[in-house]
């Protein structure tokens, strides 16, 4: 039986159904694309995972973190106070900006003190310009830390004033030169200082009394009226109208403003206790200068 002939259009339908069916290689390739497409994503993910985790791990964003945290709980926790009474980080305390002129007050409690660590330390136009340190007390006690911290201070350009912690117990008149034994004010210095705070259980008069021989000797031997140091509510009910042509650095703290009266004649104020500075490793007392540079310049020893 003789074979049958394919028409024209048989042959060509053969030939589509030939072409639309894909090869087994064509099935291959595909499939190495679709691994080699998933392996590019598991690759892609994986890097993408490593970044994240080394970002996360790294102590650079752990600082920017903190840092933005700590500005915004600063700001939320300054909202709706004084703008002239902010929290300043670094110090760890509220300063009241009003004033140019910042400084601290030390002795053996702050330990040993790096001076230039102290004097770097800035946040905002915040600085230590000055620093009142302890001497003496009573009439044998010198402050173990006194000539250090009275001799590196004012290398890094600090300036110094040194301070007697008075007791009333005791003749004012020998504490006075006990203290000027001690220490030698020169040009440049802040006036000596006498910290009156406490009564150690004698009268008033009796305190006054012995507190005015120190000052008169002081001021003799220097020139100088001193400068009284106390506490505001000490200075209300004993120093008050007695001692008013004397300058005065009032201790009051944790307070927008020093509310101690207009003819107060109150030229430092120790407005806090807690602050903490670069250098220093235990907490520390903060005081602002009431006046202007200017003023500051002519407070000191000529």
């Amino acid at each position: 039986m003789p074979p049958r002939k394919t028409s024209p259009g048989q042959l060509l339908k053969k030939r589509e159904v030939a072409t639309s069916k894909p090869s087994a290689k064509s099935k291959i390739s595909k499939n190495n694309k679709a691994v080699k497409n998933i392996g590019a994503n598991v690759f892609r993910w994986k890097v993408i995972a490593i970044t994240v985790l080394l970002i996360l791990l790294s102590p650079f964003y752990y600082g920017y973190i903190l840092k933005f945290f700590a500005s915004s709980w600063r700001w939320v926790s300054d909202l709706g106070s004084s703008s002239h009474y902010r929290t300043y980080q670094s110090f760890g305390i509220r300063i009241p900006t009003r004033y140019h002129i910042h400084g601290i007050d030390v002795s053996y409690a702050q330990g040993k003190i790096n001076w230039p660590k102290v004097k770097a330390m800035k946040e905002d136009h915040i600085h230590i310009t000055f620093a009142f340190i302890k001497a003496t007390e009573g009439l044998l006690t010198v402050d173990p830390y006194f000539k250090r911290n009275w001799r590196e201070a004012p290398k890094v350009g600090i300036r110094c004033g040194a301070y007697h912690f008075f007791r009333p117990k005791k003749n004012g008149l020998w504490q006075a030169r006990f203290f000027l034994q001690n220490v030698k004010i020169e040009s440049g210095d802040l006036p000596a200082v006498v910290d009156i705070e406490r009564l150690d259980g004698v009268a008033p008069a009796a305190m006054r009394n012995q507190l005015h021989n120190f000052l008169n000797h002081v001021q003799t031997k220097t020139h100088v009226k001193p400068i009284i140091y106390t506490g505001l509510s000490f200075y209300k009910d004993y120093l008050e109208g007695y001692y008013d042509d004397y300058p005065l650095w009032i201790a009051h703290y944790n307070r927008e403003e020093l509310k101690a009266g207009a003819n107060t004649n109150w030229w430092f104020w120790q407005h806090s206790e807690t602050g903490k500075v670069n250098g220093i490793n235990h907490a520390v007392d903060f005081n602002v200068f009431k006046g202007d540079s200017l003023q500051f310049e002519r407070f000191l020893m000529r």
